[in-house]
């Protein structure tokens, strides 16, 4: 929703998008400040409108974009300044999920956690979490169990580099996982073969995203072709078996998709209210094994 880097993208779609959502039972929308340089959540916004206070909101902080380069930033004072911004933005008065998008190596979780603290008890956020948190992070974020409610990581049939870490974090500190790049950036949704190109608006079309080039987009397809029999066994899309994996296969997880249009939202909400087989996430585990 932030208007840029995923191709040709039209607001009015995007708007279209979240009421699709909406009407058939999402209740959860997640956004960062730096998406679009906050075009996302004036998008949202606007989308939204009154079904504000019927929805929860997830939004990040920390990352600063300006003068060409990006920096991460945790301070006091530019999380107060971040979270003003974004509740003007958003057209509220609170954030529901309030989470750190990346750590800058320099701010102590300590002092983050005490000014997060301080926001939810003024009543400007309802709870916090943090992103992108792995082993090296646990001893830091050990005295704040409890406190700390989420902690989101890419996580998919494409890439599982981050399970250990996510269920350690659910079950020793009890921090619920959210998954990003939950369809792989789109190439667990079946419709690409080997011949995907992307046009230079696209960042997908950059060696960075690894899952549309070379042997690991190869290796995705082989996922793909598994996917794609038990989706027609349950006779679901594909996209819905890669969410369906994810919920049963990471206990307790909140699974994160992307959707620029209504058709998009109606295929992923088919990866609820139901489960794969024993037999279907043995294959799906095994084919998927980083």
């Amino acid at each position: 929703m932030g208007g840029y880097g995923w191709g040709d993208v039209q607001e009015q779609e995007l708007i279209d998008t979240v009421h699709a959502a909406l009407d058939n039972g999402v209740n959860m929308f997640d956004t960062a400040d730096t998406y679009g340089l906050g075009q996302s959540e004036i998008t949202l916004a606007k989308a939204l409108g009154s079904k504000r206070k019927d929805v929860i909101i997830a939004d990040k902080f920390g990352v600063r974009v300006g003068g060409g380069k990006t920096v991460y930033d945790n301070s006091p004072e530019y999380i107060d300044m971040a979270l003003d911004a974004s509740l003007k933005r958003l057209g509220t008065d609170y954030i529901d999920l309030y989470q750190v998008h990346y750590r800058d190596g320099v701010t102590p979780l300590p002092v983050v956690i005490e000014k997060l603290e301080q926001l939810k008890q003024a009543g400007k956020i309802r709870y916090y979490g943090l992103s992108n948190i792995h082993q090296e992070d646990y001893e830091e974020i050990r005295p704040f169990t409890g406190k700390i409610v989420s902690v989101q990581d890419e996580y998919s049939l494409a890439c599982r580099k981050n399970e250990n870490d996510l269920n350690t974090l659910r079950d020793e500190f009890s921090i619920s996982p959210f998954t990003w790049g939950s369809l792989g950036q789109g190439i667990l949704t079946g419709k690409y073969d080997k011949s995907v190109a992307f046009g230079s608006d696209d960042r997908r079309s950059r060696d960075i995203y690894v899952n549309f080039h070379g042997e690991k987009l190869l290796k995705n397809l082989e996922i793909v072709d598994v996917m794609r029999g038990i989706a027609e066994a349950h006779d679901k899309p594909v996209s819905a078996v890669a969410i369906r994996f994810i919920l049963d296969w990471l206990k307790g997880s909140v699974v994160l998709v992307g959707a620029k249009r209504p058709s998009q939202i109606l295929g992923n909400i088919q990866g609820v209210d139901w489960k794969l087989t024993e037999d279907e996430i043995k294959k799906l585990d095994e084919i998927s094994k980083d």
